[in-house]
């Protein structure tokens, strides 16, 4: 599940920056720009405790979105496009679930 890691619910989210670096994270010095670019909440796979600090020092919101609901998200959005050209069989695992978007 998602969790917010700093800020609060209350928090006002602005702009919001979606950074899903499976694997890595990228620099430690990066949150104080993108606070002074405007961005005010950070979405993210995972944040070590020295990435999160920096980003609370900038006054980040930080959500973590979590590693398997996010690449559930990213592989789901893949397939829908894949399974326009043809249906696919898919089965679970590894917390894998296939949910398909539907058609409006």
């Amino acid at each position: 599940p998602s969790k917010i890691v700093s800020g609060s619910e209350d928090s006002k989210c602005g702009i919001i920056f979606v950074d899903m670096t499976g694997g890595t994270e990228g620099s430690k010095e990066i949150f104080e720009k993108y606070a002074n670019s405007g961005v005010s909440t950070l979405v993210g796979m995972h944040l070590s405790e020295e990435h999160l600090e920096n980003a609370k020092k900038a006054k980040l919101n930080v959500v973590i979105a979590g590693h398997i609901s996010s690449d559930n998200l990213g592989l789901n959005l893949l397939f829908d496009e894949l399974e326009k050209e043809e249906k696919l069989e898919f089965i679970g695992i590894s917390g894998f679930e296939r949910i398909r978007k539907k058609n409006k």
